[in-house]
C-alpha cells in the first residue's frame, strides 16, 4: 500500500513551504529516516527526512514549488506498484498533483498574464466556499490585510489559481511606482585661488559632501517572520519579569579547569553549556515553567528540551537541544555547537529547530549586563542572561573583585506568577554558584 508524504509543519506559525530540493528520485528507494527533500520555510531551509521506508513512486510537485501545510508532495511505496492517485489523494487532487504545483520559475509576468481569465473565473467564483469568494493560502490572506490589497485584484498561480504568499508580494512590487531620475549633477565650478597656509580654516570654510540618501532594505523572510511572531507574543501573552544576579566565579573555576583537561581534543566547554544544563536541571523542580498553554489548560512536558537562540543572517534562529536535563555538559556543548553551525550555514533538521519547551538567550558574548527577552510561543517562560563581569562586591564586610552575571526570566503570567518564577531562580543559584553538582 502506497503511502502519502505531505508537507510538513516546520515552525508553529508555518502555513507554506517551498521544496528546494528532491533529494530522491522517482524510482528511487528510500529508507525511514532517509534524507527525502529540502524545504524552504521564512526560517531556514529544513532537511526533510522519509516517514515510510520504500520506492518514491511519484513526486507530486515540482522542486521550486511553493506548497501549503499538510498539501501531498510525494507518493512512496513498493516497486513497481501501480499507483492511483485518485483513491490517495481524491479526484480534485489527483488532477491538481497531474499538472504539479507552480515553481518560482514558472510565475513570470508573462505567464501569470496568459493564465489570468481562467484564474480569475476559479477564484472570482464567489460560491461560498472560500471568504470573500477568493481562493489563497492563509499567508497570503495576511500579508494582503497587512498591505491593504484587494485580494480579487491578484492573480493566482497554485494549484486550481490558488492566491499563494509569492502572488501577493509579485503584486505589490508591481503596483510600486519606479523610482525617481536623479537629478542631473551641476557643472563643476572653477576652482578658486589657492591662499597660504597660515591658519586653521574656519567651520564656514570647510567643504562637506552630501550626507548618503536613505536606502530603502527589503525585510527578509526569516526578519518578517520574527516580527509577526513577537509582536504576536507581545500582544497576546502577559509578560513578567524576575531578575537575578548570580557569582559566577565557581563556573569559570571550573571552566578553566575542564577545558585545561580537554585540550588537544578539539572540544571546548562555553559558559553557557554551564547555564543550559543548570536550567534543565532547575526545570526539573518546577514543571510548570517547562511548560505550554493549551486552551484552558497548561500542558507540562515530560521533556525538558532547552532551546538555544542564535544569530543568524538577517535574523535569529532558536536550534533545540533535547532532554539537556540527562545530558553531560560535554554532550550538551557538542550538539549545540554543532547545531548552531548548520543553522548559521542555512540547513537543519526539522528536530533541531522544533519542539523546545523553554528557551535561553544569551547576549554575554557582546558584553550585555542585562536585557529581557520576549517568549517564544507556544512555551510558557525564557531566560535573558547578560555579561559574566569583573565588579566590586562586598565580601565579609570588605570591598573586593567578584565576577557576577544577571539573568531575567520572562513569564508567560497566565501559566505561573512572581514567587514561582523568583522561587526557580533561586534553584537555578543553587546550580550556579555550586558547579560541581552539574557534572554529577
Amino acid at each position: 500500500m502506497a503511502d502519502v508524504v505531505t508537507m510538513p509543519k516546520l515552525g508553529f506559525d508555518m502555513a507554506e513551504g517551498v521544496l528546494i530540493r528532491w533529494a530522491k528520485a522517482e524510482g528511487e528507494a528510500v529508507d525511514k529516516g532517509e534524507l527525502l527533500a529540502e524545504i524552504e520555510t521564512d526560517k531556514a531551509t529544513v532537511e526533510v527526512e522519509s516517514m515510510y521506508a520504500g520506492t518514491v513512486l511519484k513526486h507530486i510537485v515540482k522542486e521550486n514549488s511553493i506548497v501549503p501545510v499538510n498539501d501531498p508532495i510525494a507518493v512512496v511505496g513498493e516497486s513497481g506498484e501501480d499507483v492511483d492517485l485518485a483513491a490517495l489523494l481524491g479526484d480534485a487532487a489527483a488532477a491538481e498533483a497531474e499538472t504539479a504545483a507552480p515553481t518560482k520559475e514558472e510565475k513570470a509576468p508573462a505567464a501569470q498574464a496568459a493564465a489570468q481569465p481562467a484564474a480569475q473565473t476559479e477564484s472570482t467564483a464567489g460560491n461560498g466556499k472560500y471568504p470573500d469568494g477568493v481562493k489563497a493560502t492563509p499567508l497570503a490572506r495576511r500579508i494582503a490585510e497587512d498591505k491593504g490589497i484587494d485580494l480579487k485584484a491578484v492573480t493566482g498561480s497554485g494549484p486550481g489559481g490558488r492566491i499563494v504568499k509569492q502572488d501577493v508580494e509579485d503584486y505589490v512590487a508591481a503596483s510600486a511606482p519606479a523610482p525617481a531620475a536623479p537629478a542631473a549633477a551641476p557643472a563643476p565650478q572653477a576652482a578658486p585661488p589657492k591662499e597660504p597656509l597660515v591658519s586653521l580654516p574656519s567651520l564656514s570654510a570647510v567643504q562637506v559632501g552630501p550626507p548618503p540618501a536613505d536606502e530603502v532594505v527589503e525585510l527578509s523572510r526569516l526578519r518578517q517572520a520574527i516580527g509577526r511572531r513577537m509582536t504576536e507574543a507581545k500582544q497576546q501573552l502577559p509578560h513578567f519579569y524576575v531578575t537575578s544576579e548570580y557569582d559566577m566565579a565557581a563556573v569559570m573555576d571550573l571552566r578553566k579547569q575542564s577545558n585545561a583537561m580537554l585540550a588537544g581534543s578539539g572540544e571546548k566547554l562555553s559558559v553557557n553549556d554551564f547555564i543550559l544544563k543548570a536550567v534543565a536541571l532547575a526545570l526539573r523542580e518546577f514543571p510548570n515553567l517547562n511548560a505550554s498553554l493549551d486552551g484552558d489548560k497548561v500542558v507540562r512536558h515530560g521533556q525538558v528540551n532547552v532551546g538555544v537562540a542564535v544569530a543568524v543572517d538577517n535574523g535569529l534562529l532558536t536550534v533545540v537541544n533535547r532532554d539537556t536535563d540527562r545530558k553531560s555538559l560535554r554532550q550538551i556543548s557538542s550538539e549545540v555547537r554543532s547545531a548552531a553551525q548548520r543553522a548559521r550555514s542555512g540547513k537543519v533538521s526539522p528536530n533541531e529547530i522544533e519542539g523546545s519547551t523553554f528557551s535561553v538567550s544569551n547576549l554575554g558574548m557582546f558584553d550585555v549586563e542585562h536585557f529581557l527577552a520576549i517568549i517564544n510561543p507556544p512555551e510558557a517562560a525564557i531566560l535573558a542572561v547578560g555579561s559574566v563581569l569583573k565588579v566590586p562586591v562586598v565580601k565579609d564586610g570588605e570591598v573586593v573583585p567578584g565576577l557576577r552575571m544577571k539573568a531575567t526570566i520572562s513569564v508567560d503570567h497566565r501559566v505561573s506568577d512572581g514567587a514561582e518564577a523568583a522561587q526557580f531562580m533561586q534553584t537555578l543559584r543553587k546550580y550556579l554558584e555550586n558547579p560541581l553538582s552539574l557534572m554529577l
